[in-house]
Parts: structure tokens; C-alpha cells; sequence
């Protein structure tokens, strides 16, 4: 199946690298114009030198008045919106709830969750005066299990499948389409610092934490940002029209985290 996106205008949010790069490549590719913002110059620049059709710019996304001009860049560039992908997040702290600081709480909440809840409210006229969109809010696993030794950043994950299945009420006849994925591990460098936060506190090896990260899926392996982001494609194109209000898990078959 051939998924077609030409002619509409998409904006990433951490688009440079892993999911967000993967996500603006497949874009572009099926004939979207992309814009988008990222806190790496170098990932940036490189997106911007080899796919067709993309501009973009550095963005610290948890800086609300940083995240407004660059959605009126974006603006300005794309001249409009059909598309919105909040992919924006951070790993956050791994330690026990009660040594958790509340200024890293706060640093997790307001990259994951307040960074889509600020894009989407920014989005939204956009996307009606085109006739409607899709908006596509990255969870995680960790929106759907448990997840000790990470609890801002499953409080985070819980929260945008309770956002995203709000608006989607609230936006379907603007025919507004609102849905979130929820990655397993994804195979790349956040996965890693991860796997090795959570080796070093459990006082294991790097390699004995991935394996039993790995255990805990059905299919005993991690995703790729390929799978993500063609699952996103999908629900951005005509293909996915009648798809709304949905957590849509893409993990290998997680029994649940460690």
C-alpha cells in the first residue's frame, strides 16, 4: 500500500534524530512539506541537508515563549497545518519516587506532557482552517504499565493518553483526528542511556538490563523508529481516516516493564 501525504503540511517536534527523523524522512518521501524543531544543531542541520523538502529549526520545547516562535516559524514556512506529531520527550530521572527532586519532576512533566498540551493548543485553529488534521502525541509502554524507578515519566506517558483521548472528543467534528503511539524500547541512544541508568541502579550489567527488557516482550526483541514512525504515517494518511481517540501500542507485545 502506497501512503500518500501530497500536499500536506507536517510539523515535528524533536524531528532531527531516532523517531522524529525517522518520522520527517517517511513524510517527505510520501510528498509532505516538513518543519521542524529540535535542541540538537548538528542532527538539525543534517535533516535540513538531506531530506527534500524539510526546514526547521533549534527549540528548546519545555521554554514556552521558545516554543511559540517556533511554531510561528513553522508557520510562516509551511504555510499552514494538516499535520501535527508532538514526538518531543525526555527519559527523565531513574530513581525511587521518594529521591526524586521536584525540579526534575517538572523538567519531565513539561517536555513530555506540557510541550504537547502548548503544541496542540497552538495547532488547533490551524488544522480547522484546513478542514481538519491529525495530531499524533508519542505516550509509551510506560503510559500503559507501571514503570518503577520512572515514575515522572510514566506519570508523563499516562497523562498524553488521557489528553489525546480528550481532544479527540472535543475535535472530531472539526474532523480532527487525535491519536498516540505507545513505543516499547526503541533501538537507539535514549534507549541506551536508559538501559544503563537503570543497570547502574539495579547493580547489574548493561547487557543483563537489555536482555531483560527484551524478555518481558512477546516477539523478545526491541522496536525500531522504522516500526514508530510507520505506524504514524499510516494514521496521518487517508488510510487512517476513521481512526481517532486510540493508544496504539507498537512493542514487540509488552507483558509490562522492569
Amino acid at each position: 500500500m502506497k501512503l500518500d501525504l501530497t500536499g500536506k503540511r507536517a510539523l515535528i517536534t524533536a524531528g532531527a534524530g531516532g523517531i522524529g527523523r525517522r518520522t520527517a524522512e517517511m513524510f517527505s518521501e510520501a510528498g509532505a512539506k516538513v518543519f521542524i524543531c529540535d535542541i540538537d544543531q548538528n542532527q538539525l542541520e543534517d535533516a535540513r541537508d538531506k531530506i527534500p523538502n524539510l526546514n526547521g529549526t533549534i527549540t528548546d520545547v519545555s521554554d514556552q515563549l521558545a516554543l511559540k516562535d517556533m511554531f510561528e516559524a513553522a508557520i510562516d514556512d509551511l504555510g499552514g497545518l494538516d499535520i501535527l506529531v508532538n514526538n518531543a520527550g525526555t527519559a527523565g530521572p531513574t530513581d525511587r519516587v521518594e529521591n526524586i527532586s521536584l525540579e526534575d519532576w517538572q523538567t519531565c512533566i513539561d517536555i513530555n506532557l506540557t510541550s504537547t498540551f502548548l503544541m496542540t493548543q497552538m495547532a488547533v485553529p490551524y488544522l480547522r482552517e484546513a478542514g481538519g488534521g491529525a495530531i499524533i502525541n508519542l505516550s509509551s509502554a510506560a503510559g500503559k504499565f507501571g514503570f518503577p524507578m520512572r515514575s515522572p515519566y510514566s506519570a508523563a506517558k499516562w497523562g498524553i493518553v488521557g489528553f489525546t483521548r480528550t481532544i479527540a472528543i472535543e475535535l472530531g467534528t472539526d474532523r480532527i483526528r487525535c491519536n498516540c503511539i505507545q513505543p516499547g524500547a526503541v533501538e537507539g541512544a535514549r534507549i541506551d542511556r536508559v538501559i544503563k541508568a537503570k543497570a547502574e541502579a539495579k547493580k547489574v550489567s548493561e547487557n543483563a538490563m537489555r536482555d531483560e527488557l527484551a524478555s518481558i516482550a512477546s516477539l523478545k526483541t526491541f522496536v525500531t523508529s522504522d516500526d514508530i514512525a510507520s505506524m504514524i504515517l499510516f494514521l496521518c494518511s487517508k488510510a487512517g481516516a476513521h481512526i481517532t481517540g486510540q493508544a496504539l501500542s507498537v512493542d514487540g507485545g509488552l507483558e509490562g516493564l522492569v
